[in-house]
């Protein structure tokens, strides 16, 4: 599957052939989910993974005990939507216990955080991300389909009474869908003290309506934002791998970020490695090729059989994602299918 002319990462660690160390690991817990975004999902008619084909919890612990060993220290629970995978907080416990793991965070729609906030910090969760388009109810049923804005920010609060100090919020920015929503996300960012990132509308959605004229770019939000509350002030970027591009309000208060892969790619700096919910490896977002992890847990394989497919996987990973190029190839997963 890899390029036999690729360089081979060194004992411990994960390089590939442009010489990215990739030490981030998102996590698929499920393919399911409660709402039903349309850049994400279809609306109707899901196909989702039988119970059978989804990784167990003791597998999912294995992989990612093997991927710790090869230098991922940082883990992103996602799905679907991750919260409706029954006793959550016990996988979080699990891999924040691992060697090498410094840091668990999860990607959620918040619909169910209320009830699970106080378990998951003292599971060892370190960070959540909270997947938000708009601050309307109109708005949040356009894009998810469904009703429960107030219960997301339901558990925004419940997740900050429960001590989290890391909470983001991501809003995928799609031209006259969410554009009048960035006043309003802006402003409850910086009246709640929270982090906010505005990200582009990316070709991953499983009706395959995505559309280039669809896409308000970062340069335009921040533009917006600017307007209102006047020039950003550039921030720190502690983690030149991080994706964002992050600035704070003149005043103080939240802060604010642009992910723009679209216009702006940042394949370079990439660090991250998926896994899906029925455990396939996959170098980028949008790979077409995927390294069966599966089939090596569940047939007898060993830990080194596992460490080689991953670093076979990472071997194999191209300069970029390549949206920006007439011969790009999308997917053929949809988000919820790949793991956000």
């Amino acid at each position: 599957m890899a390029d036999s002319n690729a360089k081979r990462p060194t004992t411990g660690e994960l390089i590939d052939s442009f010489g990215r160390k990739h030490s981030n690991l998102r996590i698929s817990v499920t393919d399911r989910c409660n709402i039903r975004c349309f850049y994400c999902m279809p609306n109707e008619n899901v196909a989702f993974k039988p119970r059978s084909a989804i990784l167990t919890f003791e597998e999912l612990e294995r992989v990612t005990r093997v991927a710790a060993g090869l230098g991922v220290d940082r883990l992103r629970i996602t799905g679907g939507e991750p919260l409706v995978r029954a006793n959550l907080a016990d996988l979080v416990h699990r891999l924040a216990s691992i060697d090498g793991i410094r840091d668990v965070a999860m990607t959620t729609n918040a619909i169910l955080l209320a009830d699970h906030a106080v378990e998951l910090k003292r599971a060892g969760l370190g960070r959540i991300n909270i997947s938000l388009d708009g601050m309307s109810e109109a708005t949040f049923e356009q894009v998810t389909r469904r009703k429960g804005l107030q219960r997301v920010l339901d558990g925004i609060a419940a997740a900050q009474e429960a001590g989290f100090d890391k909470i983001r919020l991501n809003a995928v920015s799609i031209r006259e869908v969410t554009e009048h929503e960035i006043i309003p996300l802006a402003q409850y960012a910086l009246e709640h003290n929270l982090e906010l990132r505005f990200i582009e509308f990316m070709p991953l959605d499983a009706e395959e309506s995505w559309q280039s004229k669809s896409v308000m770019s970062g340069a335009e939000v921040r533009a917006e934002i600017e307007k209102q509350f006047g020039p950003l002030v550039s921030a720190e970027r502690p983690d030149p791998s991080q994706p964002a591009m992050d600035y704070g309000f003149a005043k103080g208060g939240g802060s604010i970020g642009f992910i723009n892969p679209v216009s702006e790619p940042f394949c370079e700096s990439c660090n991250r490695l998926r896994l899906t919910a029925e455990g396939q490896v996959r170098n980028c977002l949008f790979s077409t090729t995927e390294w069966d992890a599966r089939d090596v847990l569940r047939n007898g394989g060993t830990d080194e059989e596992l460490a080689k497919l991953i670093t076979d996987c990472v071997a194999a990973k191209k300069t970029g994602h390549g949206i920006d190029q007439p011969d790009f190839v999308r997917p053929d997963r949809a988000m919820y299918q790949i793991g956000g």
